[in-house]
């Protein structure tokens, strides 16, 4: 392996990235490593590139409650939106103020605590959103 190769191999250890004549011998970490950046591939650095795609004009919201994983509680989870952190943010916090309730963003979807479908669904027709579910 080539130092420049190696670097970019261990660019998540800066520590063994900075030797040009290491290898990777042993690792506890298990699972796969993504061949571009050198993460993990479950904390990969090179799918937050790129992170905010444009708002369509015509955005078609999906809901569905769930419960698995929660301890039997249940949650809203509004998907299918578009990636862009601050159009994400922006409606987390209308639905969550709207509903009375905590919830969460993830990469593009929004999840509410709690089943409430019924007001989320009214909120998204009002604000021009197509829904599904």
């Amino acid at each position: 392996m080539t130092p420049l190769a190696a670097r970019a191999h261990f660019a998540h250890d800066r520590r063994v990235a900075e030797r040009e004549s290491s290898r990777l011998v042993y690792s506890s970490g298990a699972g796969r490593v993504c061949p571009r950046c050198g993460w993990p591939a479950g904390n990969c650095r090179c799918s937050t590139r790129g992170a905010d795609a444009p708002v369509p004009v015509r955005v078609v919201a999906k809901l569905r409650v769930e419960k698995a994983g929660r301890g039997g509680k249940a949650v809203t989870l509004v998907y299918d939106l578009p990636r862009n952190a601050a159009f994400l943010k922006e409606l987390s916090r209308e639905l969550k103020q709207a509903c009375g309730a905590g919830g969460t963003v993830l990469d593009d979807a929004i999840e509410i605590q709690g089943d409430l479908r019924d007001r989320i669904r009214d909120l998204l027709l009002k604000k021009g959103f197509g829904v599904k579910g």
